[in-house]
């Protein structure tokens, strides 16, 4: 179910708040906006399971949500409660291989938005300031993941 969000969260000035795209300018963070819809889930509920094709990136703008890294047939629970502004799914922008390496379930009820992964790696490529930005917190997100992982 999706719904419509209030006029101070609208979803490009949400991203605007978030470490991964506070950086961008207001032109580029409207074209990520327009790649963005806000979709919202229940408790218990998940939001996608390991193995899963990537299609999507997501941002948590309201809830709780577990992340459970599995690798092996072993699951760590990884970043363990996400916050809110927190970017996850980013197996969607590691082509051509995008597959789900996560289980993320909501603990409470949940909004997101729901960024078409496609669509984000075509703005990066065609606008390579965008491209070197995201890179560059992608792989903060990536090394904070592995290392946590790592530390069990």
């Amino acid at each position: 179910m999706t719904n419509p969000a209030p006029a101070d969260e609208t979803p490009c000035a949400l991203l605007s708040q978030t470490n991964f795209f506070g950086r961008l300018t207001p032109s580029q963070l409207d074209r990520v906006d327009a790649l963005t819809t806000v979709q919202d889930c229940e408790a218990g509920q998940q939001v996608y399971r390991a193995g899963d094709p990537a299609n999507n990136v997501y941002v948590l703008v309201h809830g709780r949500v577990r992340q459970a890294i599995g690798f092996g047939g072993r699951t760590a629970s990884v970043g363990d409660i996400l916050r809110c502004g927190e970017l996850f799914g980013w197996a969607a922008l590691t082509p051509p291989r995008n597959v789900r390496i996560a289980t993320v379930a909501c603990l409470a009820p949940c909004r997101f938005l729901v960024i078409d992964g496609a669509g984000l790696i075509g703005l990066m490529e065609q606008d390579h300031t965008v491209g070197y930005r995201l890179m560059t917190q992608l792989n903060r997100l990536i090394t904070g993941t592995l290392t946590s992982f790592a530390g069990g």
